[in-house]
């Protein structure tokens, strides 16, 4: 899993063994679910980056460590967010895998069939099987925070809400039944969203953060943890946490490792673009202290491809004039007279 947001989980003690759901030793837990643990902190990681890449702070490489403090060193909401995702991102791809029969020991959760869903419906199906993919990806995402603090604290709460995030977007999808599909009665099952769906709902839990403010100075004493679990266990699991105020990202700062916003792709035009990507210029660029400057682009890229018996594809090269803006020092773009600047990018 090097690379990845669980880099720090090889070297991790797993406590699988009592799960009602595993009869596994630690080690083969691991070897079994720890491709789809990677692959779900890599979905994880790319969510971020999609729901952020017009943002200020957009999600950078070294945000994504969760296996140590080190890798993120701030307890701001930015954090909190990219271990809600990350958790999530294990949690849904688990769960997806089991559903799909890639492991022996899980299926589909049949545990309410035939059971009275609401009027006119009842449990039946195949859903997908969510308790699952919830106590295993908890087992490996918390096994990563061994401290007692604070910090860890604040950690476990936003991976518990990135699971309750992949629960609470499931889909309920029903088939009818009856004489010439008169639908008298219906059996529903559960089913996982697209990701992208845990990931929208965690970017708005993501605004909505609570500061959490516990008495400076707080140690490691037995009261300083039950006063740190007892502040946590009042706020609601399904609510992302920080501990810190976020830093002004428009600025670089090479102690936080933060790049600013100079230099930063910026969108104006579009019909397909959202209000939020529609005024990411004005975001990333004015409200920074920062000139939009334009420039444009011819794109290179093969098109009109075309299979020749055997075996090849031949493709032509076709052209096409872009428009793309940066953020940009107004001093520099004073210097340059406002010009636009022409490149040539082959895709």
């Amino acid at each position: 899993i090097r690379g990845s947001p669980l880099q720090g989980l090889a070297g991790t003690s797993l406590n699988v063994a009592n799960s009602q759901q595993l009869s596994l030793l630690p080690q083969e837990a691991y070897l079994i679910y720890s491709s789809s643990v990677a692959a779900g902190a890599q979905s994880g990681i790319e969510e971020c980056k999609f729901q952020f890449a017009w943002d200020r702070w957009n999600c950078p490489e070294r945000a994504l460590q969760l296996s140590s403090h080190g890798g993120l060193r701030s307890a701001n909401r930015e954090t909190a967010f990219v271990h809600a995702i990350s958790s999530a991102g294990v949690m849904y791809t688990l769960t997806r895998n089991c559903s799909l029969g890639d492991f022996d020991n899980c299926g589909c959760d049949d545990s309410r069939n035939g059971q009275l869903g609401g009027q006119g419906w009842l449990w039946g199906g195949c859903s997908d099987n969510v308790g699952f993919g919830e106590a295993i990806s908890k087992q490996f995402v918390d096994a990563l925070e061994t401290g007692q603090d604070a910090r860890a604290a604040m950690n476990l709460h936003n991976n518990e809400a990135g699971r309750k995030a992949v629960k609470g977007t499931m889909k309920r999808t029903c088939k009818c039944h009856g004489v010439s599909g008169s639908c008298t009665t219906q059996t529903c099952w559960l089913q996982l969203p697209e990701f992208r769906e845990v990931g929208t709902y965690l970017k708005e839990r993501y605004h909505k953060a609570l500061k959490v403010d516990l008495l400076q100075g707080a140690g490691n004493s037995a009261a300083s943890r039950g006063a740190i679990a007892e502040t946590f266990s009042s706020i609601s699991k399904k609510e992302l946490v920080h501990l810190e105020d976020s830093p002004d990202y428009c600025l670089e700062n090479k102690t936080l490792g933060l790049l600013g916003t100079e230099g930063r792709e910026c969108l104006k035009r579009g019909k397909a673009l959202s209000k939020w990507e529609k005024r990411s210029c004005r975001r990333l660029c004015g409200d920074c202290g920062l000139a939009v400057e334009e420039r444009r682009a011819e794109m290179v890229s093969s098109c009109n491809c075309k299979f020749h018996w055997c075996c090849a594809v031949r493709c032509e090269q076709c052209r096409k004039r872009v428009t793309k803006y940066f953020c940009v020092r107004k001093e520099k773009r004073e210097r340059s007279g406002g010009t636009k600047i022409n490149f040539v990018a082959f895709y």
